[in-house]
């Protein structure tokens, strides 16, 4: 046999023996694809983990800090200035994020003498809160809202994570001790607080439903405060702080509480009015979610209570104030002042921008609770959404009804 074709053949046999079919070559890259996901997957979810552990320590051992500065000063710190204390200065208990992390710190509205804190951490888009009296929580939770109910972005100013909240007064169907958020049926009213409280915590399918909190209130207040579309100087201009921000149904015509409407954007339904009028029942959030009767229709309870220091003027009384008037700053944590909202120009925001005006006696020595928005019956002055009343107890009354958060 010719050497040199049988050294050629065998080359042949052997190449054609070695050679990966079509198949094999797909099946590899298949497998490899799937290796690859597997690894990023599992490095994605340790660094994630890592990320979050690391958030977690920053804040609790940023908490052990700002708790000593407490002890030091008598209040947490009015303000954070390259993560030091400010308010007063205090160097030694500067905060120390680990790399990467930033702060955001919250006096709760209270510029001098702070007797809370928020602080929010954030890295790597992951943002984790705290405050002086909870543990570190996401600020972001993953929300699948109940029906009925809307989800509401957090807000570091009042210390609150998203959440979600009834996007209707609650409304009672026969009698029932379950509140429900429907458009049909008029508000749920005549109910005091404790109850409200223990009916909150019955909506159907939903764990750790609550009576909204003060907190939860003034984050939809200033979310939507923010929000140009929910402002009108009734010549067609919409931009914050310009005009009145809508305050619902509040001018006693028609004399009584309303339901709502299907669409959202039939906000003047039942009221007898249309645009330009501060009547509009709706309002919407910076995510887009639009709730009902924020302000107006009826009061609405929260969870909050007060025996003393109420904000007011101290030996004037009881009474109706514009919150431009008020000189005592009182100890409602959050600080429920527009002031407190941090927007531009809300220092100077009364009854005439629709924000509300406040009831209260800051030389009250006896149990108070908050109900907020205003009602049917009020004037457009009482009405808004940062309208709040400190007049009742224990007691019901017949235009405060109340609404649920998550």
């Amino acid at each position: 046999m010719n050497k040199t074709k049988y050294l050629s053949n065998i080359f042949i046999t052997t190449s054609a023996k070695s050679a990966f079919t079509i198949v094999e070559l797909l099946v590899v890259i298949v497998v490899i694809g799937i290796l690859a996901t597997i690894t990023i997957v599992s490095y994605t979810g340790i660094s994630s983990k890592a990320t979050i552990s690391s958030l977690q320590s920053d804040l609790n051992n940023a908490k052990k800090q700002l708790n000593l500065y407490y002890v030091d000063n008598g209040a947490y710190p009015a303000s954070l200035s390259s993560n030091c204390p400010v308010g007063p200065n205090d160097a030694r208990y500067c905060l120390k994020p680990s790399s990467g992390t930033t702060f955001d710190y919250s006096n709760l509205g209270f510029p001098t003498s702070p007797q809370g804190f928020a602080l929010k951490a954030t890295k790597n888009s992951t943002n984790y809160i705290i405050s002086n009296t909870t543990a570190p929580i996401s600020a972001n939770p993953s929300l699948s809202c109940p029906t009925g109910f809307i989800p509401v972005p957090g807000s570091i100013t009042y210390g609150t994570i998203d959440f979600c909240v009834m996007k209707y007064e609650a409304k009672q169907v026969g009698v029932t001790t379950t509140p429900i958020s429907q458009v049909a049926g008029t508000p749920w009213v005549s109910i005091d607080q404790p109850t409200a409280i223990t009916n909150s915590q019955n909506v159907a399918g939903c764990t750790g439903c609550h009576l909204i909190t003060e907190a939860e209130w003034l984050t939809i207040a200033q979310n939507v405060l923010s929000v140009a579309s929910n402002w009108d100087n009734g010549a067609g201009v919409h931009a914050v702080g310009t005009g009145y921000i809508y305050s619902g149904h509040n001018d006693n015509v028609p004399a009584n509480t309303l339901d709502a409407d299907a669409n959202d954007n039939n906000g003047y339904y039942g009221t007898g009015n249309v645009s330009p009028s501060n009547q509009r029942r709706t309002l919407t959030l910076t995510n887009g979610e639009v709730i009902w009767d924020f302000a107006g229709n009826v009061w609405e309870w929260t969870s909050g209570n007060i025996t003393t220091n109420q904000p007011g003027i101290i030996g004037a009384g009881l009474g109706w104030r514009e919150w431009t008037a008020i000189t005592n700053i009182g100890s409602i944590y959050p600080n429920p002042s527009p002031t407190a909202t941090g927007i531009a120009g809300a220092s100077s925001w009364n009854s005439s921008q629709g924000v509300g005006t406040i009831y209260s006696n800051s030389d009250n020595i006896v149990l108070k609770r908050y109900f907020c928005g205003g009602s049917f019956s009020n004037v457009s002055n009482y009405t808004g959404v940062l309208a709040l009343n400190i007049e009742h107890g224990f007691d019901t009354y017949v235009n405060a009804g109340f609404r649920v958060a998550r």
